[in-house]
């Protein structure tokens, strides 16, 4: 059994064990954060199999796609908190066991709705992983700047998360039926288990969150609600339900952050927010989810619908973006010694936009190397998203990693959500525009729709055009968080958040 690591242990005080131990348990970590973001981006290459396997319809297909984050985003917040004092580490392996059986459940979902709830579960161990990664890193890494090193290693491996994710499912799909799109998550979940078992030292929180009914209900309810109006106001459903879904989830949430700052021991510790450094990390992790999830959605329908390229080609294409995403973030904390962080983490945001409005930039028909340019801009970019995860947990006493861990992955899930919501819904605006007026509504609807019609050349150099919209909309907005960002930091800010 790997010994407990104090929660104000420093790196003098680990004994040698520990030390060799700790990069051992930052590789399991990452691998288990691999799975979990490669799930998200899998299922897109596996939707249209399982749906004419199963026979799903529009409705189901929605909620396919969308039950996963609606329960990860809805848990994350309770289970951080529980995971404070039932023990982190197990928390990340009960989440292994729940991920790997939901996975196995694929093998006897007959129906749409079997694979829904299978979603389902999948979303109950992945809120049970990702937070406790952090708080583990958080853990493992007392040492400010081993931390950042740590967690830019982390960013780097969710960027690569994301861009395989397509290329795992495209070559699974060409060898095997949609259910092996779930039961690889199996034999990773175990090797993550007995690792995890091996070489990760168990973390509480000295002083938890009070984790109560009432609290768990708002969090939930409002989290839920809040992603669940968003997401379908991106995908044009604008009606009395879903403005009072959304309405709701956020009155819930308003309400769950006056309950906690009420309280002395509160489930999220939201007073985190009063620190500049803490909301700087957070503004940051969220615009970069948001720019870099749109550009994945939008940048991969082009590369399949414009360019014609299979979903494994068109996942090979993506590459570009986890090679810079590689090099970037674990770069960063290096750099930041020599120049400051405040420096690097706005530089990235820069270098981040700039890629985004590379696209904008491109001739037209826009060529691929050139989109592969912007792709690698992107991904090296990110080196802004490591630092924020280190600003993030550094900024946060120990014994309240879970609660940053915990805003540190909502913000990335609700970052996902309004990329695909508001850029997507920028990317269609633009597509429809370019249309000539003769085209009929399935054109309308989608580039799909338009496929071997008369509107087809048309419609392909429109939704070209959207792709670029999406990345001038984006990097502008990047660009103003970097404003915001540099105004935000102090000059000498370190990578550990403290001042």
């Amino acid at each position: 059994m790997t010994p407990p690591i104090p929660a104000d242990a420093t790196a003098a005080t680990l004994t040698e064990r520990q030390s060799r131990l700790r990069w051992g348990g930052l590789a399991v970590l990452a691998a288990s954060l691999l799975v979990v973001v490669m799930d998200m981006t899998v299922l897109n290459v596996a939707l249209p199999d399982l749906t004419e396997d199963l026979h799903a319809g529009g409705l189901a297909q929605l909620w396919i796609v969308d039950v996963y984050s609606l329960v990860l985003a809805g848990l994350l917040v309770p289970l951080a908190a529980v995971a404070d004092r039932w023990g982190r580490r197990r928390m990340l392996l009960t989440g292994f066991v729940i991920f790997a059986l939901a996975s196995l459940g694929a093998l006897v979902a007959k129906s749409p709705g079997d694979v829904i709830v299978v979603r389902a579960v999948l979303g109950i161990g992945g809120a049970m992983i990702m937070p406790a990664t952090l708080s583990l890193i958080r853990a493992l890494f007392p040492d400010a700047r081993e931390r950042a090193f740590a967690l830019g290693l982390w960013a780097a491996t969710a960027a690569v998360g994301g861009a395989v994710g397509p290329i795992v499912g495209g070559a699974l799909l060409s060898a095997f039926s949609w259910h092996a799109a779930f039961l690889v998550n199996v034999p990773l979940m175990v090797v993550a288990f007995v690792a995890g078992l091996l070489l990760l030292p168990e973390s509480r929180s000295e002083r938890p969150g009070r984790v109560d009914a009432i609290g768990v209900l708002l969090s939930v309810g409002g989290m839920v609600g809040a992603v669940y109006g968003i997401k379908h106001l991106g995908k044009g459903d604008v009606d009395a339900v879903t403005i009072l879904v959304l309405v709701a989830g956020v009155a819930l949430l308003a309400t769950f952050v006056r309950r906690c700052l009420g309280q002395d021991q509160p489930m999220l510790a939201v007073r985190l927010f009063a620190n500049p450094v803490f909301r700087a990390g957070v503004v940051t992790a969220l615009v970069s989810s948001t720019v870099t999830m749109a550009l994945l959605f939008v940048g991969s329908q082009w590369l399949q619908l414009v360019q014609g390229w299979t979903p494994l080609v068109a996942g090979v294409a993506l590459l570009p973006m986890a090679l810079g995403g590689l090099i970037g973030p674990p770069l960063a904390p290096a750099l930041a010694a020599r120049i400051g962080a405040r420096t690097v983490i706005v530089a990235g945001l820069v270098v981040l936009a700039g890629g985004l409005l590379t696209l904008w930039l491109l001739p037209r028909p826009m060529p691929y190397a050139g989109v592969a340019v912007a792709l690698l801009l992107v991904g090296f970019g990110s080196a802004a998203l490591g630092l924020a995860s280190a600003l993030i947990m550094g900024a946060a006493p120990a014994h309240q990693a879970g609660s940053a861990a915990a805003v540190e992955e909502m913000s990335y899930e609700v970052g996902g959500v309004l990329g695909i919501a508001v850029l997507g819904s920028i990317a269609g605006l633009v597509y429809r525009q370019g249309l000539p007026s003769g085209a009929g509504h399935e054109a309308q609807e989608s580039l799909t729709g338009a496929l071997g019609t008369a509107v087809e050349p048309a419609a392909l150099a429109s939704y070209t055009d959207a792709f670029g919209a999406v990345g001038l909309v984006g990097g502008v907005v990047t660009l103003v968080i970097a404003f915001l960002v540099w105004r935000q930091l102090p000059k000498d800010v370190d990578v550990s958040g403290g001042h």
